[in-house]
């Protein structure tokens, strides 16, 4: 050991007398005396920021961080004005909102439809699990503080379309939970959000789909030791026996004809509304990456969030900034593989995401399911203008099965790559065959809400369903042709035409509910959108 020491020590040595860091070496590590950036001048004598340089850095430091934050966190937020929005027509936890004749354009849902009768509530888990009966023939999902999916509901989920009791348990429950009987499914947030939607009746009418809603449909808190424990365990010593009683009725809330806003903020009150957010949850139950920038701005859990007028007005700058960036993300997307056709403009980034922003959806094959392997990094565009425009995710929109949940496609180009001109008129041909199992439909948004095109219409959509608007025709070679006008066309069906408004600029979806396979192998293609005059 002495030996082999005292060899490494001369070797070293060796090495020293003769070895010298290269000048090109020198110049990567080192910061030069004087630097012209975006943000404008920056000097550092012998590597030490001047006073004015120090500042200039830390202002655009947190810059990023307040940029950040909008970028990464708005679907927290978008959760949270959902819950403002039902709270603010009178809902309480464990009730439910129905929207017994469809929704329409007067309230405010990122890219809702008026083609499903849409039921929706919120839950507090601090108090304990809570039980969520659905009905048969619902497609939903249940989402966390955070919009993570939690657990699919209804067609996609464990229930498979006959209905069934789902058990939501919070991040902070520790007691027995029941061996049978439920669907259970842990959360990382006590404020759950929970939504589905229900197909009309041979496409035309609400009325029994919304009885059924009502007669099935049950929110109530979970009764330990009650339903789903069997008397052995409460005879091993491992359970109490809870009492089996019938829960209390749900309260319904009627959604139809509401004029309410459920979209997040773009102004100061986002910070303001993310704050209550992260003060109701959990300090775990966001990654800790997200959350650093955040912690930054001063919104941290169990502390005041009171910025300082300097950090107050550069928050307000970065949220104009990520604002217009999501926007355009979302309006003027630049990824060519989000693309669903080439040349075309129709999208759906998801087929190349999935629903966590991370791995392309699986393949669907002869042989059964092929999973792509994991990138390992998140797609940030792709999740910035996702719930910058979207309400809810789950894997039931990310999917290669046929017959079975919806799938989408939308555009804000026409066939000459420019934006929509309310004032104008176009059109869209859907070639014979359309790939649905169900129904399908177009729906127009506004810009600028997002929501649902507010017009004379008051349901802005076309489709094969004939209500709440007539179902579109298709004509003598089994071409459906839907357009887009202020004004009716002279000799178009009224289900062929979806109005604008000349004021507002819009965006169309394309929905196919149980999707079949020429959809997605792509023998099947909608036109682009072409400006008629």
């Amino acid at each position: 050991m002495c030996c082999m020491g005292s060899v490494v020590l001369l070797l070293s040595g060796a090495a020293g007398a003769h070895a010298q860091v290269s000048e090109d070496t020198l110049k990567s590590i080192s910061t030069p005396d004087a630097i012209e950036t975006t943000i404008g001048a920056l000097e550092f004598k012998d590597g030490v920021p001047s006073e004015e340089t120090a500042k200039k850095l830390y202002d655009n430091l947190d810059f990023t961080y307040a940029y950040r934050t909008f970028m990464d966190n708005m679907r927290g937020v978008s959760i949270h004005a959902l819950k403002k929005g039902m709270m603010d027509i009178g809902m309480k936890e464990n009730e439910v909102l129905v929207f017994s004749e469809l929704m329409d354009a007067k309230s405010l849902f990122l890219t809702a439809n008026a083609d499903t009768v849409y039921v929706m509530g919120y839950l507090d888990l601090s108090k304990g699990p809570v039980v969520l009966e659905t009905p048969p023939k619902f497609l939903g999902a249940v989402q966390d503080a955070w919009f993570r999916w939690v657990i699919d509901i209804g067609l996609p989920g464990p229930d498979r379309g006959v209905g069934g009791k789902y058990l939501i348990v919070g991040p902070d429950y520790d007691g027995p939970l029941p061996t049978g009987g439920f669907y259970t499914a842990k959360a990382r947030t006590n404020t759950i959000l929970w939504f589905g939607r229900s197909f009309l009746e041979n496409g035309n009418d609400p009325k029994p789909v919304v009885e059924t809603i009502k007669n099935f449909t049950k929110v109530y808190p979970y009764e330990v030791g009650g339903v789903g424990t069997p008397i052995a365990e409460f005879l091993a010593g491992k359970a109490r026996l809870g009492r089996i009683t019938p829960p209390q009725p749900t309260l319904f809330h009627e959604g139809s004809g509401k004029a309410m806003n459920t979209i997040p903020p773009n102004d100061w009150s986002y910070y303001e509304m993310l704050n209550e957010v992260v003060q109701s949850e959990p300090a775990t139950s966001l990654d800790p990456e997200l959350m650093g920038p955040v912690a930054a701005l001063g919104i941290v859990k169990g502390k005041p969030f009171a910025p300082d007028e300097r950090l107050k007005g550069i928050m307000n700058e970065a949220i104009k900034v990520a604002n217009a960036t999501a926007r355009t993300l979302f309006m003027a997307p630049r990824e060519e593989s989000w693309f669903y056709y080439p040349g075309s403009s129709w999208n759906n980034y998801l087929f190349q995401t999935g629903y966590q922003f991370e791995t392309p959806i699986p393949e669907i094959t002869a042989d059964g399911v092929k999973p792509f392997p994991p990138t390992g990094y998140r797609t940030m565009s792709a999740r910035s203008n996702f719930f910058y425009g979207v309400t809810g995710i789950t894997p039931a929109m990310a999917m290669r099965l046929t017959d079975i949940g919806s799938t989408y496609l939308w555009t804000m180009r026409d066939a000459d790559k420019r934006a929509f001109d309310g004032a104008k008129k176009y059109k869209v041909t859907l070639p014979k065959g359309i790939p649905e199992g169900n129904f399908w439909s177009l729906t127009l948004y506004d810009n600028m809400t997002r929501s649902m095109l507010d017009t004379p219409q008051r349901f802005p959509r076309a489709g094969s369903q004939s209500y709440p608007s007539p179902a579109a025709e298709a004509d003598a070679d089994g071409l459906t042709t839907v357009w887009f006008a202020p004004k009716q066309p002279e000799g178009v069906a009224r289900g062929n035409w979806i109005q604008t408004d000349p004021q507002k600029g819009w965006f169309v979806v394309l929905r196919l509910y149980s999707p079949l396979e020429p959809f997605f192998d792509k023998s099947w293609r909608p036109s682009e959108v072409e400006l008629v005059d």
